[in-house]
């Protein structure tokens, strides 16, 4: 039964818990009458974003309680690859996963979006102009990457996996999800005629949501 578990949404780079997708799938729990956590990862702040804190801060926030129910995580992009961090580090703690367009292999894929001498000039500076879920600029300190890096870049999880994956993804090629796929036997992959941030899949995204977790059907008023 769903009340036997724990649910949150981690978001992905630049984004928050008040992104488009954290909200839809926020309205879909609801309807089951489940309370959907949705924690912001930009810490301490999104100039001086640090993996190693987030980890941290959600070890603090989910990781704590150990006796009580179990973790369902949902993950994008980047808080899809520190969901799989997180249950790599909490096999027992962590029930089932949902990732969507994980950002695995997380140096290569900056390598790719910013190219050599970009990723040269943000650690020679010590920081880099980027967007954030506001809208405004903000330079991000070059030790976001170098945390990232220093950290497994396709975790290892054992629970049951699902990854959901736009084949017309140009931030994270879905064959990277395709290799994950392959190489892990309690991983399974749905591929969606979308790009990165899935913007006009929300429905199904919920809905594949839904029927991996076994919500069964929404509560009614």
């Amino acid at each position: 039964m769903s009340y036997q578990f724990r649910y949150a949404y981690l978001h992905g780079f630049a984004s928050g818990p008040n992104s488009k997708k954290g909200q839809h799938l926020e309205r879909m729990f609801a309807g089951f009458g489940i309370e959907l956590l949705l924690p912001d990862l930009n810490r301490p702040s999104f100039a001086r974003l640090s993996p190693v804190a987030i980890l941290s801060e959600l070890d603090a926030a989910l990781g704590r309680d150990l006796a009580g129910p179990r973790l369902r995580l949902i993950g994008s992009s980047l808080g899809g690859w520190l969901a799989a961090l997180f249950a790599e580090r909490h096999p027992g703690l962590v029930d089932r996963l949902v990732l969507i367009a994980p950002a695995f292999d997380f140096g290569e894929r900056w390598q790719e979006r910013m190219g050599e001498e970009g990723i040269e000039r943000w650690l020679e500076q010590g920081d880099a102009p980027f967007v954030d879920a506001a809208g405004d600029t903000v330079r991000v300190h070059s030790a976001f990457l170098k945390e990232a890096c220093a950290l497994p870049q396709r975790p290892r999880v054992t629970v049951p996996t699902l990854l959901l994956h736009g084949t017309n993804d140009d931030v994270i090629p879905v064959e990277s999800s395709r290799a994950y796929a392959r190489e892990l036997p309690n991983v399974e992959l749905l591929e969606l005629d979308a790009d990165h941030p899935l913007s006009d899949q929300e429905a199904r995204v919920a809905a594949e949501t839904q029927r991996f977790f076994e919500l069964g059907r929404p509560t009614l008023d």
